[in-house]
């Protein structure tokens, strides 16, 4: 009797491993389904951006926190608007899920990402 129920089990497992080969993973988005990944420049040049969009970003809560000017060109819902991916079947991934442009990046660096304890991950507009 374990004889049957091991190779049940087994079966069990190959079947779906195989099942899920050529499927998208939960939290995985498609390469060039984000806006940006249609450009060729972000707001400032890339190396710009990866060396400092955190000035960039703390300048922002800074100009809207205390100057309550909220449309600028360095808005963090702006980021997300231009980075968030699409998954398989075309809904946006959070850009913190695992593997995805700012979670990514920064566990690269070995950096934190609090900004999403408060701020949304996917647009929240059209």
């Amino acid at each position: 009797m374990k004889r049957k129920s091991g190779f049940s089990l087994l079966l069990v497992l190959c079947l779906g491993l195989l099942g899920g080969l050529g499927t998208a993973q939960a939290g995985e988005g498609v390469e060039g389904t984000a806006r940006a990944d249609k450009l060729d420049a972000c707001v400032a040049p890339t190396a710009t951006m990866r060396r400092s969009h955190f000035e960039l970003i703390k300048h922002q809560r800074d100009v809207t926190v205390h100057l309550g000017i909220r449309k600028t060109d360095n808005s963090l819902a702006g980021c997300v608007d231009c980075h968030v991916r699409k998954d398989a079947q075309g809904k946006q991934v959070p850009v913190n899920a695992p593997g995805e442009f700012c979670a990514g990046c920064h566990e690269y660096a070995g950096a934190s990402l609090d900004c999403f304890t408060c701020h949304a991950t996917k647009p929240t507009g059209n």
